[in-house]
């Protein structure tokens, strides 16, 4: 099992940017692909971007696209979200996941059943 810790979470005004961390560690030697998700109150865990575990393939949904992106550092064992042009409606907290590659032949990465593991969340506002 891998465990996940997000951080980089604050308040920022809106136009601004902010980076969030998630540090692996546990069964970091395995192949994993790479998500984050976000939760606002009162709604539903969305989707927000994933991270192949090659690195070559991004994926993200189209209220961050252009806005947001996704990176890993596998020496370090640390997924990234740079996020610029922060809006309100980003506000919620953020969630770093990670698939192990070998349970399942086709990757889905919108689908948050298919993470395995997933991190306490770090939480971004963004102020008007």
């Amino acid at each position: 099992q891998v465990q996940l810790v997000e951080s980089g979470g604050g308040l920022v005004q809106a136009g601004g940017s902010m980076r969030l961390s998630c540090a692996a560690s546990g069964r970091t030697s395995g192949n994993f692909h790479m998500a984050w998700f976000r939760q606002a109150p009162g709604k539903e865990r969305e989707f927000v971007a994933a991270l192949s575990w090659t690195g070559a393939i991004t994926y993200d949904t189209d209220s961050v696209e252009g806005r947001f992106t996704i990176s890993r550092d596998n020496a370090k064992n640390t997924l990234y979200l740079q996020m610029n042009s922060l809006e309100p409606e980003d506000t919620a907290m953020y969630y770093c996941a990670a698939h192990l590659v070998s349970n399942s032949g086709r990757w889905y990465p919108s689908r948050a059943h298919l993470y395995e593991n997933w991190g306490q969340g770090t939480q971004v506002t963004v102020s008007s």
